[in-house]
C-alpha cells in the first residue's frame, strides 16, 4: 500500500465505513506486523500509516505469533478427506402411540426422598432406592468432621 496517496474512504453522517473494506494479502500483513517490531514502534502509530485499525493489527500479531501468517502455508492445497455420503435417516410420520400399562404393573410410582439436615446449615437430600449401609458410612464420615 502507498502510505504517501490518502485512501479515499466513504462514510455516512456519523463516520462509519459504508464503502466496501480492503483486503489486505498477506504479505501485506506480515510486513506491517514486522513494522510493529522493530525497535520503539507503536503498534498505533504503525496503524496510522498504514490506515488501519489498531486492533486489527493486534490480530495480525497474534496470528503471526501461533504461525498463521505464514505466505507460503496459504498458497499450499489442504488435504483432502475421502467423504461416504448415505442415505438420510427416514423419520416416521406418526407419533407412537403410548404402551398400555403391563397387569400388575404401579401406575403410579412412590416417590422416595431422604432429607438429612446438618448442624452446619448444610443437607442431604437423596432421591429414589438408597443403599442403607453405603448412607450409614456417609454419615458416619461427616459426624466425625
Amino acid at each position: 500500500m502507498d502510505t504517501s496517496a490518502a485512501e479515499t474512504v466513504e462514510v455516512d453522517s456519523l463516520g462509519r465505513r459504508t464503502g466496501p473494506r480492503r483486503q489486505h494479502t498477506i504479505e501485506e500483513k506480515l510486513r506491517i506486523v514486522r513494522e510493529t517490531h522493530e525497535r520503539g514502534a507503536s503498534v498505533a502509530t504503525v496503524a496510522r500509516r498504514h490506515h488501519v485499525n489498531p486492533n486489527q493489527v493486534f490480530a495480525w500479531r497474534q496470528l503471526y505469533r501461533r504461525g498463521l501468517l505464514d505466505p507460503h502455508a496459504a498458497q499450499a492445497t489442504p488435504p483432502m478427506l475421502l467423504v461416504k455420503v448415505s442415505t438420510p435417516t427416514v423419520l416416521p410420520t406418526e407419533r407412537a402411540q403410548p404402551a398400555a400399562p403391563r397387569e400388575g404393573s404401579r401406575t403410579k410410582r412412590a416417590t422416595r426422598l431422604i432429607e438429612i439436615k446438618l448442624c452446619n446449615g448444610h443437607s442431604i437430600v437423596l432421591h429414589g432406592r438408597v443403599d442403607a449401609e453405603a448412607l450409614s458410612r456417609v454419615i458416619d464420615l461427616l459426624v466425625q468432621r
